[in-house]
């Protein structure tokens, strides 16, 4: 058909899908309400496969023709370490699976422009980048390999498979093994591997430290502060002063202590408590770091920079200059500090019935951690700790009686809560890992978690009623899809969920997490139910919190290491302080989108950071233990294998290879790895008992063969 025809036979389709009474329809059933005559079928159905590969349709896995949720036919490319990957587009869901050969020379982090494949195999959509728009790897961190009179950098981030030429002259005098930084000048095409030069030689690759550095290169975490920042830092770091104080509520003559880990050093929260006539009051005091980092100042700049302090095994990459973070900032015991208090008024039933926001100052009676609270609490304090902190162990009783009633309230609206171990790595001075453990949280932290929550949640809701320009903390209702699928799998364990209405809620995984609580499966399916969620993000939209079951909730609990709790407080002195004219709104209304989207960017690329490092130093402590046995539970699979968890939380895979006793496919609807011979079945949840035998640091990965 000539152009002119197709192009009104395209308008003419896709304003009848777009309609609104239109419902999905497959190509026949289109054709009978279209009137078209089946000879001309094969017309209607080419104009589908343009509205689609144009990414304006959409096709499901049923063959019903739909509005494509597609935005644009722009968006991220996530590459992965086999070869293909996927393209995240803003606003959709799902994303874009590209095979390796329709990759081109697209690199992990690329902004591309692709067009859809109409003959896309299975549910899952395709496509192919046809342009790279704007190239976001502008470095990689890798191990450098001299060949003769040139070198290659071999990337350390899997996602980058291929190395980088670097000609004779720009080695910077790098030698085989060395960690490097190479400046990317040509990102390479079909033929021809990208090339670049050495910028900077980081230490040889088993140097201590040098491991965990590369990582933060990688990832481009800025780390040493400018000397205009240090410098505004020291000026700004004075003690608090009579001046400092005027105008605030003092509560400094109440009991106050901050409980933390034992390693923490930028507290940023105070608690108090007391209770009469049947009602406690629970004061949750936050460090004031709005009155040390003004707006636009550097400090200001650098922080909005960096979004989140880092927290990986070895070192913290702070928001804030030390003198802030661990100094004036900090909630230090038996010093005045300027804070912002939620001073809230909860009756027996763990109500908030009454609140209070306003600045403060207050001085910390004790530094406590959360060990020595959660003995006292426990009844388990030895002589010495309960002499100690005779003055102050009624006062934690009654933090724990409140913290329950908080929970109770809490759990009874729906709130889940995933109690999936962290990992703790203790390293000795030298940086390699001595040992691998789960993070206890224990009944001390969970009184902490709970009054922070509280104070989060009244913040939100009091600033959402006054209509104020804000930065909410917000987590949207998972994927109807995604919980079909957790439904369908967990069916195999004889668990079920009402997941047959469009949306679910909250309370319905909550109730699913109690049934599995102790059983061999819990660990399991925890980590499925929270891998079926979306992730939280921030937004100046008030759309409540799925996970927490809270209609308003916000991040004001922890300037010194998170920007949007900084950005909040400065919106709630200009409220308190008669600052919030119509000017000042709009300024906000200008600026908070920003901060709210580079924040959510940035909070996750500390988390994989984080992560990043974690893996390294699991596997460099595997590498001591090669040949020796566990106990694991397996908790992924796919066609090449599947992964183990071990107790200590390391992972580790067993590929399929590896499975000598017979020939293993993947069972993908059934989720488990079959044997064609002797019907065994391998499946997720299953109790195993694994050798280790390999690890590799430089690809942070485990390898283990069943017993």
């Amino acid at each position: 058909m000539d152009d002119k025809i197709l192009e009104k036979r395209l308008t003419t389709i896709y304003n009848f899908i777009c309609d609104p009474a239109y419902v999905p329809m497959k190509v026949g059933e289109m054709a009978e309400v279209l009137c078209v005559a089946r000879e001309d079928r094969d017309d209607l159905k080419a104009v589908l496969d343009r509205l689609v590969a144009d990414g304006k349709i959409e096709v499901n896995g049923k063959g019903r023709y739909k509005k494509a949720a597609l935005i644009s036919n722009e968006g991220i490319l996530e590459a992965t370490t086999r070869g293909f990957g996927f393209i995240c587009v803003e606003g959709m869901d799902e994303d874009i699976y590209v095979s390796a050969g329709d990759i081109g020379s697209a690199m992990h982090g690329d902004r591309v422009l692709f067009e859809l494949n109409p003959f896309s195999r299975g549910k899952r959509r395709e496509g192919r980048i046809k342009k790279v728009l704007a190239r976001n790897t502008k470095e990689l961190v890798g191990t450098f390999e001299k060949a003769g009179k040139f070198g290659f950098v071999i990337p350390d981030n899997p996602r980058y498979s291929r190395d980088v030429f670097v000609g004779k002259e720009d080695c910077a005098g790098a030698e085989t093994g060395d960690k490097v930084v190479v400046r990317i000048t040509f990102y390479g095409d079909e033929k021809k591997n990208p090339e670049g030069i050495i910028s900077e030689v980081l230490g040889k690759a088993d140097e201590a430290g040098t491991d965990v550095l590369a990582i933060i290169k990688g990832f481009d975490l800025p780390y040493d502060f400018p000397e205009k920042v240090e410098k505004q830092a020291e000026n700004v770091a004075k003690p608090v002063s009579e001046a400092d104080m005027a105008g605030r509520r003092d509560f400094r003559d109440l009991r106050t202590v901050t409980i933390d880990g034992e390693d923490a050093k930028d507290l940023d929260d105070a608690v108090t408590i007391s209770k009469s006539d049947g009602r406690y009051t629970l004061g949750v005091h936050i460090a004031d770091v709005s009155n040390y980092v003004q707006e636009s100042s550097a400090l200001d700049v650098e922080a909005l920079k960096r979004g989140t302090s880092v927290y990986l095994v070895d070192r913290v990459i702070p928001m804030l200059p030390r003198e802030l973070s661990n100094g004036i900032c900090s909630l230090n015991q038996g010093e005045d500090r300027l804070t912002l208090s939620c001073v809230m008024t909860i009756d027996e039933k763990g109500a908030i019935i009454d609140h209070e926001i306003c600045e403060s100052v207050i001085n910390v009676d004790e530094r406590m951690t959360y060990t020595v609270v959660n003995r006292i609490i426990k009844s388990e304090a030895d002589e010495g700790e309960l002499e100690k902190y005779r003055d102050f162990i009624d006062d934690f009783m009654l933090m724990k009686e409140l913290a329950d009633l908080l929970r109770a309230r809490r759990f009874k609206r729906g709130s889940i809560d995933f109690d999936i171990p962290e990992t703790k790595i203790i390293l000795d001075e030298k940086g390699k890992p001595l040992e691998v453990k789960p993070y206890d949280r224990n009944d001390a932290t969970k009184i902490i978690e709970d009054f922070m929550l509280a104070a989060n949640e009244t913040v939100a809701e009091d600033f959402f009623w006054q209509e104020m320009p804000f930065v909410y903390r917000t987590h949207d209702n998972p994927d109807s899809e995604k919980i079909r699928s957790l439904s369908a799998f967990i069916n195999n364990f004889g668990y079920s969920l009402k997941s047959a209405q469009e949306e679910i809620h909250p309370k319905e995984l909550q109730k699913l997490l109690g049934k599995i609580e102790g059983t061999a499966e819990e660990g399991l399916i925890s980590r499925l139910t929270l891998r079926s969620l979306k992730q939280a993000k921030y937004t100046v939209e008030c759309t409540g919190h799925f996970g927490l079951a809270a209609k308003y909730y916000c991040h004001f609990t922890s300037p010194i290491r998170r920007y949007p709790d900084l950005q909040i407080h400065r919106i709630i002195k200009d409220c308190l302080r008669g600052r919030m004219n119509g000017k000042k709104s709009g300024h906000y209304d200008k600026i908070l989108p920003e901060v709210a989207k580079k924040s959510s960017e940035l909070e996750r690329r500390a988390e994989e950071a984080e992560r990043e490092t974690e893996k390294l130093k699991k596997a460099e402590y595997m590498l001591g233990h090669i040949g020796e046995e566990y106990d694991g539970i397996i908790v992924g699979m796919n066609a090449w294998g599947m992964y183990v968890e071990l107790p200590n939380t390391i992972e580790g895979m067993v590929h399929v290879m590896t499975l000598k006793d017979d020939f293993y496919k993947y069972n993908e609807n059934a989720f488990e790895l079959v044997g064609e011979r002797r019907n065994r079945h391998y499946k997720l949840g299953q109790a195993v008992r694994v050798t280790v035998t390999g690890a590799d640091v430089l690809r942070r990965t485990i390898d283990f063969e069943l017993v």
